[in-house]
């Protein structure tokens, strides 16, 4: 009996300092490494317990990860992000993949939340497998362009629209959130995308990583669609001549 006390002893101080570090390298309370063996070497965690970041009025806050519902939708995940090399991870800086449910900033439901400056990205798992896996891509794509502010220059992509389309101050000061791909806005792939710049880029990035031959299809009677692709495609190899759009 003294023997398996101290077994779990050990086993909670273990966890304890797992989540100590995971704490200190990140700054997100309440986490757990879920899977450490991705061939990329991203490393995913997820909730245990609720937690909120950030100061009163630009918080980040999610519940604890539901373990009935996290096998599915990690799967649906991962197999986004094995789309990227090691390599190519290490060039945009992202290391680590955070799970959890009800994400929401300033009280403002969130498929998705990237942290260039922690290297990670936090993902609502109650999203549905569609959105989910384009919320992957289009969150990493905020990574990147953070990074490569110089390759993806707002003022640059604005150009491509009709010079009367002006977009917003900010993508929570829009009312355009619908997700689903549209056809008759010329130059956009959805209604989110009409929201800022960056919201635009990486909703581009997002349907040529998960449904590119759609978006290519579109681009064909689009001129400015086929603008802003070509414009993502060639900026994305510069990071990485290797990069395969898949």
């Amino acid at each position: 009996m003294k023997s398996l006390k101290i077994i779990t002893l050990f086993f909670i101080l273990i966890s304890s300092a797992n989540a100590n570090t995971i704490f200190y390298l990140i700054k997100i309370p309440n986490l757990e490494i879920y899977n450490n063996n991705s061939k990329n070497k991203l490393k995913y965690l997820k909730a245990v317990k609720p937690f909120q970041v950030g100061i009163r009025d630009n918080n980040v806050s999610c519940s604890k990860q539901n373990n009935g519902t996290i096998s599915e939708k990690f799967t649906i995940i991962k197999k986004n992000l094995d789309k990227y090399s090691s390599d190519f991870l290490n060039k945009i800086n992202l290391k680590y993949i955070v799970l959890c449910e009800d994400l929401s900033v300033s009280e403002i439901n969130a498929a998705g939340i990237p942290n260039y400056k922690m290297k990670t990205i936090i993902i609502n798992t109650k999203l549905n497998k569609y959105n989910l896996g384009r919320t992957v891509h289009h969150e990493l794509f905020h990574i990147i362009n953070e990074n490569y502010k110089n390759y993806f220059k707002k003022t640059t992509w604005s150009k491509f629209n009709n010079s009367k389309f002006k977009y917003a101050e900010c993508s929570t000061c829009s009312d355009r959130l619908n997700l689903s791909l549209i056809k008759e806005n010329k130059g956009f792939v959805t209604e989110y995308s009409m929201s800022t710049p960056s919201e635009d880029m990486a909703e581009v990035y997002s349907f040529l990583m998960t449904d590119r031959k759609k978006i290519e299809d579109k681009a064909l009677k689009d001129t400015i669609l086929n603008k802003k692709i070509i414009f993502i495609k060639k900026n994305i190899l510069k990071i990485d001549e290797n990069f395969k759009f898949k």
